[in-house]
């Protein structure tokens, strides 16, 4: 079996895969090592992959490389599947070109813009077998945290699938501002890269993929294990 560990912004993720088959997945907020000896259990592991974009995991890796025959810790450096066309590779998130190893997995050979909906929202584009960049916004939570802190009198809002449009109330104006600005962003996002590549297909991941895929114009895959799919196939690949 594969142990997959993804440690984001917010909380990390860890799956465990038989094969290509995923087996069980948790959240961890903290002290990793005494829940992921509770998530193991007497499970065999045969390898391990760790992608981190919070902080360097060098007492996590120690801790693993005891029990673990095969520990791989991502980088830029690691072996992909593809190209990678990016002027800074060393600053590039290794959770984006994991989820772009994720969705070619579901869509062999097709050129792909992989959305990923969580503390923050990338837009990646994948032509050619190559990873041709994207880009970074705010993501759902952190542009209502923003109107709450940076304004005087709005109320923290969040997200949800009820409300009016436009806004007959604040909270609504709130709501239907955030949710449909973010959902126009992406659309046009799409409609951008199907100028210049014609059979584009459109893939979203993380905790708000549904919610903004559900309100899309335009048809959009949601795949909510987009990144572990990728750093299983990336343990493989690389060891």
């Amino acid at each position: 079996m594969n142990l997959v560990i993804d440690i984001g912004n917010s909380f990390a993720k860890v799956a465990l895969y038989d094969g290509k088959l995923l087996i069980n997945k948790e959240r961890l907020k903290d002290n990793y090592a005494t829940h992921l000896r509770n998530f193991l259990g007497d499970r065999s592991v045969k390898g391990a992959i760790i992608s981190s974009v919070n902080s360097d995991p060098v007492a996590l890796l120690g801790f693993l490389s005891d029990t673990i025959p095969v520990v791989h810790h991502l980088t830029w450096q690691s072996r992909y599947p593809f190209m990678i066309d990016y002027e800074t590779p060393e600053t590039l998130g290794v959770d984006r070109l994991a989820a772009a190893v994720g969705a070619m997995l579901h869509h062999p050979g097709a050129n792909l813009l992989v959305i990923d909906a969580g503390s923050a929202l990338t837009v990646d584009l994948m032509a050619d077998a190559t990873y041709m960049g994207g880009s970074i916004s705010p993501g759902l939570s952190m542009r209502f945290r923003a109107l709450h802190e940076y304004t005087g009198r709005l109320p923290l809002g969040e997200p949800c699938r009820s409300f009016s449009f436009p806004g007959r109330s604040t909270k609504d104006a709130i709501t239907g501002g955030v949710i449909m600005g973010l959902v126009f962003e992406i659309n046009e996002y799409i409609r951008t890269f199907e100028e210049r590549h014609k059979t584009l297909t459109v893939a979203i991941t993380g905790g708000d993929g549904e919610l903004i895929s559900s309100f899309a114009d335009r048809k959009i895959s949601f795949y909510p294990d987009l990144v572990t799919d990728g750093l299983n196939y990336l343990l493989d690949y690389n060891v």
